[in-house]
């Protein structure tokens, strides 16, 4: 008996609908912010949310040690975010993905190279890789891109390589290769839209992991450098001050929260939804 639906829908719909939301936020960022997110006014600075006593309906959420309005900046903080969760996915989906197609379909010393290559690359910590590169090259918006994308791209790999290796030894694929076809078609047409749902869903949640680790280097000094509107440098101004304005680092980080809750979220209504396993062996 099948399970209902009412599950995974209701997980694509909501963490769907939350991403959403937070990417027309990042996109209109200028038409909503109701301040310059680096604009600042020492005589407003520390003021906490409306809420609390010495609250201002003119800055909702408070301000910063700078008097900087912090709900400006969080809405300005998403675009970097978003930006670099994404843009590192599709840099290292795209080369795993290729990378285990042509291990998985070539075969012979090309995929043993491959996979000790990513077998090696595995067994050192992806975030320590990123910190070493990002400490000699300098933090970027591009930088970050392609430190974390760079990072990443062994999963994809060894997924790819897996479901290509099982996709050729099927009946449709060595037609195609009995009757002259170019091994670029096959691989385009006949092995990758089969493999496509399983990327989507690791896709998805590759995002939320990219934005973490963005987060942990601009945290750490090694992502965009004061005073850009980040997520991770308002938790690190936060810090500094938890005990006299905690708002700066809680809104910082429920905002972190949220936007991971709702990728993975989306991301595992996906995997239910989809059941890839089942769909690219049936």
């Amino acid at each position: 008996m099948r399970k209902p639906l009412f599950g995974k829908t209701l997980k694509m719909a909501l963490g769907g609908g939350i991403v959403i939301l937070i990417t027309l936020m990042a996109v209109f960022a200028p038409h909503l912010a109701p301040f310059d997110p680096y604009q600042q006014s020492l005589m407003e600075r520390l003021k906490p949310p409306v809420w609390q006593v010495g609250g201002s309906w003119s800055h909702l959420l408070g301000t910063d040690n700078y008097g900087r309005d912090l709900l400006s900046r969080l809405i300005f903080g998403s675009r970097l975010s978003l930006l670099v969760g994404v843009a590192a996915m599709v840099l290292s989906c795209a080369l795993g993905s290729s990378l285990g197609l042509i291990a998985g379909f070539k075969g012979g010393k090309l995929e043993k190279l491959i996979l000790a290559f990513a077998d090696a690359h595995l067994a050192f910590p992806g975030i320590l890789l990123a910190i070493l590169i990002v400490a000699a090259i300098g933090g970027s918006a591009l930088n970050l891109i392609l430190v974390l994308g760079v990072s990443a791209w062994m999963v994809y790999a060894r997924v790819a390589f897996g479901l290509t290796r099982s996709l050729k030894a099927r009946p449709f694929v060595e037609a195609a290769v009995s009757n002259g076809a170019p091994d670029r078609y096959i691989i385009w047409r006949h092995i990758l839209p089969h493999i496509i749902p399983v990327l989507t869903v690791i896709s998805t949640l590759q995002v939320a992991q990219m934005i973490l680790q963005e987060t942990a280097l601009s945290f750490l000094g090694l992502g965009l450098p004061p005073p850009a509107a980040t997520w991770g440098n308002m938790l690190a101004e936060g810090r500094d001050r938890l005990w006299v304005a905690p708002w700066i680092a809680h809104f910082a980080g429920l905002a972190i929260i949220v936007v991971v809750w709702a990728i993975n979220l989306l991301g595992n209504g996906l995997q239910e939804h989809l059941d890839p396993k089942s769909r690219v062996l049936e």
